[in-house]
Formats: structure tokens, sequence, C-alpha cells
């Protein structure tokens, strides 16, 4: 028999960065971010497919000429798909994408 112990599995280098602090923070900033919006733009759309099987009388009030009520709920999904988008890109833009890159650099500069 050996003194020597069978050691473990090494450690991966993205088990290493996965455990670091930076990392930690900015997968709860993305979560912080993306969690709740997606959870709007689900609310949004189930109040629309919800509204569009049950509220057919108020969906069918008309706006304007042949424009109605669920035409325009429906055309804000498509708007609010875009708001969503440009939120994010900005918030990516300001917040998150420095603070990525910069591990980045960390990490493949061994420094992490």
């Amino acid at each position: 028999m050996s003194d020597v112990q069978a050691a473990g599995p090494a450690e991966t280098d993205y088990q290493r960065v996965e455990r670091s602090d930076e990392f930690q923070s900015l997968r709860r900033a993305f979560r912080n971010f993306v969690f709740p919006m997606t959870a709007l733009f689900l609310v949004w759309y189930l109040l629309y497919a919800l509204m569009s099987t049950y509220a057919h009388e108020f969906m069918s009030i008309r706006v304007a000429g042949t424009i109605t009520v669920g035409l325009v709920f429906g055309l804000l999904q498509f708007v609010s798909t875009f708001v969503i988008t440009t939120l994010y890109a900005r918030w990516a833009n300001d917040k998150f994408d420095a603070r990525a890159q910069a591990l980045r650099e960390e990490i493949e500069g061994g420094e992490l």
C-alpha cells in the first residue's frame, strides 16, 4: 500500500472561474435583469391570449375603422418585444459587457 492517496479529479478552468466572486456577481446581475423581464413578457402574452379567448366582445371593440382592440393588443406584442430587446441591449452595453470583458481578460491572462 502506498501512503499517497488518490486525489480527486483536477479542477477545470471553468470550475475555478465559476467559483469566483466576479463570475457569480455577473451571473446574478444577468439573472436580475433577464428573469423579471421574461416573467413580465410572459404575463403580458398570457393576458393577450386569455383575453383573445375569453373576452371576445372586448377584443372585438372597434377603435378606428376596422382596427379592433385585439389587433392593437396583438401589434403591441411586437412593440413590447422590440422594447425589451432595446432595454436589454442598452443594459448590456452600459452595465454588463464591460464587466464581462474585464473578467474574460483576467481569465485569459491567467490571473484567475
